[in-house]
């Protein structure tokens, strides 16, 4: 499984255009994908952008909800929203679309930094705010997520 790795300062255009760091650019080529997915995240107000194969693999997951179950399908139906197929232009940026960036907020400094297999993209201001928590926190956060975590 390949991941992206770092975390970048950029810019975004008033037309919705991101300059991609040439580091991330590099790491993008790393996924055999032209073309990524750009989404609304579920828990933060930032956007998530996927390799189309880490896409496909997780809407594999999705596919198998019984969307006769109403639950199921308004999951499905949210979490789809918005969603968007984007491709690296001929100078290196994305094309954010208008809903995607108020979703967001994003203003004019915007951070990006990798999530694994995906990476986000986030105002600069808010993810600031949202990293901003005390040594203590944190290290209670990881002991919770990854304190009884057992590889097979």
């Amino acid at each position: 499984m390949k991941n992206f790795i770092g975390t970048y300062e950029c810019k975004i255009d008033d037309k919705g255009r991101l300059k991609v760091p040439a580091s991330l650019i590099k790491q993008m080529e790393n996924f055999d994908d032209k073309a990524f997915v750009v989404k609304r995240s579920v828990f933060q107000p930032c956007l998530e952008v996927y390799p189309m194969k880490a896409w496909d693999k997780l809407m594999d997951k999705i596919n198998k909800l019984n969307r006769f179950i109403k639950k199921n399908a308004d999951f499905i139906r949210m979490f789809t929203a918005g969603v968007k197929t984007v491709e690296l232009d001929n100078a290196g940026r994305l094309q954010i679309s208008k809903d995607l960036t108020l979703f967001a907020s994003l203003q004019k400094d915007i951070v990006i930094t990798s999530a694994g297999e995906l990476f986000e993209i986030w105002d600069k201001e808010a993810y600031e705010k949202v990293i901003s928590t005390n040594e203590a926190d944190f290290a209670s956060l990881a002991e919770d997520v990854m304190g009884s975590f057992d590889e097979e």
